[in-house]
């Protein structure tokens, strides 16, 4: 894995949304260009945060009870791996989801209530570019512009 760096080269084609860019490369791929030569470079980066809903103490108290539900069911599936000959079984998985469930449920209303400057709403965030620029080698360019010209004249 190599440091993260501006990728130098020429620009093939520039595109307003990132399908776009990579619906190219899919195309450069399939007429056997070297696209490990190409990177997609991300312009004048915005984050957008997407509102997904709002938060309730029900809301949090669900989340968290789905949270704790998912650990338990894992911390279930360890003990089950390493003395999978118990009969009870069952009953430990449905303990240990239960009161991973009721933890996890119990932490959410407690983090949720005593957070004073708290928000209302849970969102997604996202980082959004506005343009995206495909960049190859200069001595690719031309090859690489004429598959894509090729492609949108069909």
């Amino acid at each position: 894995m190599q440091m993260p760096e501006l990728p130098t080269g020429e620009i093939i084609s520039t595109y307003d949304r990132y399908e776009d860019a990579k619906h190219a490369v899919d195309v450069l791929a399939r007429a056997s260009f070297p696209v490990q030569q190409i990177s997609i470079l991300g312009n004048d980066l915005r984050s957008v945060e997407r509102v997904t809903g709002r938060l309730t103490y029900g809301r949090v108290a669900l989340m968290g009870a789905l949270s704790g539900a998912y650990l338990g069911l894992f911390l279930g599936l360890l003990l089950f791996i390493f003395q999978p000959d118990n009969a009870a079984i069952l009953g430990v998985f449905v303990a240990a989801i239960a009161i991973g469930a009721g933890f996890g449920m119990l932490f959410g209303v407690l983090s949720y209530g005593m957070n004073r400057n708290r928000r209302d709403f849970s969102s997604v965030m996202q980082m959004v570019a506005t343009r995206y620029d495909l960049i190859t080698d200069p001595d690719l360019i031309h090859q690489a512009r004429q598959i894509l010209t090729a492609h949108t004249h069909h």
